[in-house]
């Protein structure tokens, strides 16, 4: 078997605070969150066209990705693991690790016309690991390495004691079935989707809960890196910084333009992120296999100048006669996106390294969500309102 890159580097990363190593996940897990809409638009973003791609469309794009062979990680739903992990061997002669999401917290239950997003996030497990790792319910110590062996575990504080505490009990009972089993994890800390009171600085606060949650966790026990919303430099380089046995990492979030994807990359290497997992913005890229060997480039230093990436990628879509969503000068403009799943509860707007909120990821939500859950537009100003909407309309595309 082809040894794993993501083995490389996480090895040399902990062997050496200078590496300058990156892993690059795709996530295409989306039907873990979306339904009909999982799989993005065919073909994506125009206008005119409303057919969804089907599940076996969007299979046949992780194939190409694999087969590409640029990304460190192919993140996927338990059940397309079984398919192409387990069934077609995808993985056998492939440096790329399968990895299939472990559970499915409620603010990532998005069917169309649903309010879960909106309501605080309870823990919630859909998938069984060793159905991710052989493929029924029950396995053999050889038949556990016929599937994955990585998983994300998900969890969203929304500072709320009893919300928060049977997130981590339902946490704590995962890890010890995983750590039983041989089951790897990386963790991935969603920002606040509901907060009962307002959170000044969410940056230190979700750097805190990961320090205070690892902390009594020691061994084979701890996740492999992490995965979190990218709240700015200094965040960044205070989690990076604090313990180097914990490899940080971003998630993408809502597509936005290319600049927004090659600049978040790119400032939060920087600043010491190691990792990145990108779904939408990948996903609904106008092709994916370039785009993904752009942000290849960036994650190795190949390329240095986001703005730079934007322009051969544009080159790129001219040789394949692609037309681009956006003109290279719109493309190479930052926009407001959403870091959460439904929309979600933060947004981001990169600007040379800082955002329309002085460099601060602010909460949008903390005062403009009724008691039962649902957003109160008579609280938002009309630029809220247009923003809330866009992104119920961005979590078609993951």
């Amino acid at each position: 078997m082809v040894t794993k890159s993501l083995d490389q580097k996480l090895a040399r990363i902990l062997a050496d605070p200078a590496s300058k190593d990156f892993i690059l996940a795709d996530a295409k897990d989306a039907d873990m969150a979306y339904g009909m809409a999982s799989a993005g638009k065919s073909p994506e973003h125009h206008a005119h066209e409303g057919r969804f791609r089907s599940l076996a469309e969007y299979r046949e794009l992780i194939r190409q990705n694999v087969k590409q062979g640029l990304v460190d990680i192919m993140l996927m739903s338990a059940s397309t693991n079984d398919v192409l992990t387990i069934k077609e061997k995808l993985f056998e002669n492939s440096a790329v690790t399968p990895a299939a999401r472990a559970n499915d917290t409620t603010d990532i239950h998005l069917a169309m016309g649903g309010v879960y997003p909106a309501q605080p996030s309870r823990p919630f497990r859909t998938a069984v690991i060793d159905h991710i790792m052989c493929g029924k319910v029950e396995c053999s110590p050889e038949e556990r390495k016929l599937g994955a062996n990585l998983g994300l575990y998900s969890v969203t504080f929304n500072n709320n004691l009893d919300l928060d505490l049977r997130t981590l009990e339902a946490y704590k009972e995962f890890r010890i079935e995983a750590e039983r089993k041989g089951f790897r994890h990386f963790m991935e800390v969603f920002d606040p989707n509901a907060v009962q009171a307002s959170i000044p600085d969410l940056g230190r606060f979700i750097n805190d809960m990961i320090a205070r949650t690892l902390a009594g966790v020691a061994g084979k026990g701890r996740p492999v890196f992490l995965k979190i919303a990218y709240h700015g430099p200094a965040a960044m380089e205070q989690l990076a910084s604090y313990d180097r046995t914990l490899v940080p990492g971003i998630l993408g979030g809502s597509s936005g333009t290319t600049f927004d994807a090659f600049f978040q990359l790119w400032e939060a290497r920087k600043y010491g992120a190691r990792a990145a997992l990108y779904g939408r913005m990948i996903n609904n890229s106008e092709h994916q296999l370039s785009f993904i060997e752009h942000l290849r480039g960036l994650a190795d230093g190949k390329i240095d100048d986001p703005a730079e990436a934007v322009k051969s990628y544009h080159g790129a879509l001219q040789k394949l006669g692609i037309r681009p969503y956006r003109s290279l000068e719109d493309d190479l403009k930052s926009s407001k996106r959403a870091t959460a799943y439904g929309g979600g509860a933060t947004a981001v707007v990169v600007d040379g390294g800082k955002n329309k909120e002085g460099g601060k990821t602010v909460d949008k939500k903390a005062n403009t969500i009724k008691a039962n859950g649902e957003p109160d537009f008579s609280k938002m100003t009309a630029a809220e309102k247009i923003a809330w909407n866009k992104a119920r309309r961005d979590r078609i595309f993951k």
